[in-house]
């Protein structure tokens, strides 16, 4: 599962060849969560509230590149890196 992206601790990643509807899967100390993409929330998991509120920003903002990340790997081609929030 390749890591896109990684800010404030927080790593972010897309698993080839997964399953709809569109989500990446996030860490952050210790926590583990999915996130759909195009609905910006957590679909499974625990995140606690800061870092689930950076993640939900980060998604608004990256929506785009994430679905195309999403096509690719979903199609089992690399992934290309996203830009963090800053």
């Amino acid at each position: 599962m390749p890591q896109i992206c990684y800010f404030y601790g927080i790593s972010v990643y897309i698993q080839y060849m997964d399953h709809n509807p569109p989500h990446i899967h996030a860490i952050y100390n210790g926590f583990k969560a999915t996130y759909d993409i195009k609905e910006a929330k957590i679909l499974s998991g625990k995140m606690p509230n800061k870092a689930n509120s950076l993640l939900e920003e980060w998604i608004g903002l990256r929506q785009k590149e994430l679905l195309e990340d999403w096509k690719l790997a979903s199609e089992g081609k690399q992934v290309f890196p996203i830009s963090p929030l800053e």
